[in-house]
């Protein structure tokens, strides 16, 4: 659960490289003498996982290709994907709601155009011999995270729901240190996806108990990861983006359809990655992908609103977000229902 949001950095990165613009009307020779690829680029959250598989997906079945563009997938490095997406040095980034609103906020022209997973399938995790079934139980613990003020003001909002002080939670910055190894050292809980740690856990025969943010309130089920661009690549590159979503459509579909083969293609393009865990993950995300909307990808106001009103009432904004601005669904491709 590394999503380290650095405003002011982002700030200053649109600042001095917003005048490099988007790589518009790039192209790559096709030797074969056929109509030339458009060159983007689109820049993981992360280290490459199961949220990512769509687009391993899309590149190595060619449906990228197909939409004459070839894509090229980057991890972030010092500057991070919303940076980067937002001063134009890339076309499309992996994003989540809470950092998205954020920028919005500070006039960052970072825009959401499809949520990866339908729901939030976060939580606070624990050893399972800790007893933490409740957020009454944090009181008393150590929480490890990544030092942002969202963490404690998620713990704070459901902790009270249960009469529990948040004050009575040590929290303590652990930096990069994984789930497992922040358990090794004495933390008592931390936020994981289950989608990803939870099922390295099953895995590692170490049961651990959730505590689910969706549990506790319906204002903490946003999207986490989206897809995202910028406001310059929607006014003057829409039919850019629409083959983009075309085609990544096309690979999140296979992998909720076929997760087996979904996750053999992310095997082979990232061999570092565990495969066993891989596949089991695969397997478990599979349904969470589309989940209840009509389409993969399909955001609704209320939770960009609903989330966003969250923060707000929480301190964590300096004011009320335009949600009508900071997502669109236009992209995206019609269901097959319309």
């Amino acid at each position: 659960m590394k999503k380290i949001v650095f405003i002011s950095f982002l700030v200053i990165m649109v600042i001095m490289l917003a005048a490099c613009g988007n790589n518009d009307n790039k192209t790559s020779d096709n030797p074969d003498g056929q109509q030339d690829l458009e060159k983007v680029t689109v820049v993981l959250d992360w280290t490459p996982n199961t949220n990512h598989t769509g687009l391993y997906v899309a590149a190595d079945k060619g449906y990228f290709e197909e939409e004459g563009l070839d894509v090229n997938i980057i991890m972030p490095g010092e500057a991070g994907a919303d940076q980067l997406v937002a001063s134009g040095q890339a076309e499309f980034a992996v994003s989540y709601q809470e950092s998205i609103t954020e920028a919005r906020i500070q006039d960052i022209p970072i825009v959401s155009i499809a949520a990866i997973i339908q729901h939030n399938t976060s939580g606070f995790a624990s050893v399972k011999g800790k007893n933490i079934t409740s957020p009454k139980d944090f009181e008393g613990k150590s929480y490890g995270g990544w030092g942002a003020p969202l963490e404690k003001a998620v713990l704070d909002s459901i902790m009270k729901q249960e009469n529990a002080d948040v004050e009575q939670v040590e929290i303590v910055n652990i930096g990069d240190s994984d789930f497992f190894t922040a358990m090794e050292q004495g933390i008592d809980f931390a936020w994981i996806y289950y989608g990803w740690t939870g099922i390295e856990a099953e895995l590692r025969n170490e049961p651990i108990n959730m505590v689910y943010l969706t549990d506790y309130s319906e204002k903490l089920d946003y999207y986490t990861p989206v897809l995202a661009t910028n406001e310059k690549m929607i006014e003057e590159n829409p039919e850019t983006i629409k083959k983009f979503l075309k085609a990544v459509s096309k690979g999140y579909q296979l992998a909720i359809d076929n997760p087996e083969e979904a996750a053999d293609i992310l095997i082979a393009e990232v061999p570092d990655l565990d495969p066993e865990l891989v596949k089991a993950s695969q397997v478990w995300l599979a349904s969470k992908y589309q989940d209840d909307a009509a389409r993969w990808g399909e955001q609704k106001l209320e939770v960009w609103d609903n989330y966003a009103a969250w923060m707000y009432d929480n301190g964590l904004l300096d004011a009320e977000l335009d949600s009508e601005h900071a997502f669109t669904n236009e992209f995206l491709p019609e269901s097959e229902e319309e």
